[in-house]
């Protein structure tokens, strides 16, 4: 084997190792989650919202400026017409040329382009909190989903595990059966003990696989493609200090902004259908000039000379007072008002809801703390309990049935120690959330 050979086999091997392990690279649960918001479409098309809300604000800021027009006209005339230096008919051919320049401004419109501009910032602020509280709980979903492949790793796990343990279980009942220490019936009961920890296994393997594709298609993660889990938020279930009830800063959570602004939004809009009312002023000035010529004749002014001495301006001021419009106005003023009322309604029980779910999480989390630390002391205990009854059933002090129902209590004590883990963990991300709105670390 030549040394090109030899060094041409290690570097592949060294290209495949490194895809391998970049192909089982975990992924923490804060990168699932931005990972998801990134590639959200609700997401995406809230944002789409929130540049249309930006585009509305800029139009708002425009109308406070003037309107400037500019015109140019060209005319051709042939056979009978008027002649405009005249004023009398003519059958001659006339080439006519006109310019004009405008602008108008409104001087008073009852406020309603400074309500409409109030409103408009309103629904900008709106709509960045309206896609704050997307992003929020869509990390939210991820973040339970996470939870949940966890929960079932562990579960799965611990099915495998007493499925091994059968096992080597089984191996000595039958060789103690041989030897005259055991029954035919303890080798019948613990075959089926192994059963039913397989038939347990390939259940949980089930679960398994059906949360983590719930956890890709929340990421919008390719679900042909493996993802591996990072499970280090496991040592953080009792992390930090508790937050108190008086801490609770729920003005800043995104969904009470949300309905906070909307509230703002649909006074100004009440305050803007109620300057129909009002009468309305208008100014403006303009300038405009005209070119003429007679064709086929030399007797016409220069365009530069006819340009200035054609020359005019004028200056403007009109006022529009309505009258009455077929109870369109004040119609709409009712709409724009209970809108309003309503808007206020919305946030005084989003509000309550979130005081309610702020407090609740707190109750939430610490009762799951609490729960966690007794349920590793029960894990322990569990332990010792079945370990002293496999060793009595060794040696036939116990019974299969014995051993089976400390099995199954130890089992269940391992499972709610993670499941209390994992909820504690998932309720402190919720407080998180009420109290200062973080949720992606």
């Amino acid at each position: 084997m030549t040394n090109e050979y030899l060094k041409t086999i290690i570097i592949a091997a060294m290209i495949l190792s490194a895809n391998v392990v970049t192909a089982q690279k975990a992924w923490t649960v804060n990168q699932c989650m931005k990972y998801a918001v990134e590639h959200n479409h609700d997401i995406r098309t809230s944002t789409l919202d929130l540049d249309n809300y930006k585009a509305t604000k800029s139009a708002a800021i425009g109308s406070f400026l003037p309107d400037v027009d500019g015109s140019i006209g060209t005319q051709y005339n042939f056979g009978r017409a008027i002649d405009p230096e005249t004023n009398t008919y003519t059958d001659v051919s006339t080439f006519y040329n006109s310019y004009s320049l405008s602008s108008t401004l409104p001087v008073f419109d009852g406020f309603e382009r400074v309500h409409a501009l109030k409103a408009a910032k309103a629904d900008v602020l709106m709509g960045k909190s309206s896609l704050k509280q997307l992003q929020n709980e869509t990390a939210l979903d991820v973040f339970q989903a996470f939870v949940n492949v966890l929960y079932y790793q562990g579960t799965s796990l611990m099915a495998e595990e007493k499925l091994k343990e059968s096992e080597m279980l089984l191996h000595q009942t039958e060789v103690m059966e041989e030897v005259g220490r055991k029954s035919l019936a303890d080798v019948a009961q613990m075959e089926a003990q192994m059963a039913e920890a397989d038939c347990e296994l390939t259940r949980q393997n089930n679960l398994l696989s059906s949360a983590m594709l719930t956890l890709k298609a929340l990421m919008n993660y390719p679900l042909d493609d493996s993802l591996t889990l990072d499970n280090g938020i496991l040592f953080s279930w009792e992390e930090g200090d508790e937050p108190k009830a008086e801490d609770f800063a729920l003005e800043q959570n995104a969904g009470l902004k949300k309905a906070y602004y909307s509230t703002k939004s649909s006074y100004h809009n009440w305050k803007q259908a109620i300057s129909a009312l009002y009468p309305t002023i208008y100014v403006g000035a303009g300038l405009g000039t005209t070119y003429y010529k007679t064709l086929h004749s030399q007797s016409a002014q220069s365009f530069n000379h006819q340009l200035r001495n054609n020359m005019g301006e004028y200056i403007a001021a009109s006022i529009s007072i309505p009258i009455f419009n077929r109870l369109s106005s004040i119609n709409n003023i009712r709409k724009a008002k209970n809108n309003f009322l309503k808007a206020q309604e919305e946030y005084e029980k989003k509000r309550t809801e979130l005081y309610k779910l702020s407090a609740e999480a707190l109750q939430d989390h610490q009762g799951y703390v609490k729960e966690t630390r007794q349920m590793i002391k029960k894990v322990a205990a569990d332990s010792v309990a079945y370990m002293l009854t496999k060793r009595k059933f060794e040696e036939g002090l116990a019974t299969a049935i014995d051993l089976k129902t400390n099995s199954a209590t130890l089992l269940n004590s391992k499972a709610s120690l993670l499941r209390s883990k994992l909820m504690a963990i998932l309720k402190r991300r919720l407080v998180q959330y009420y109290f200062d709105e973080t949720v992606i670390d």
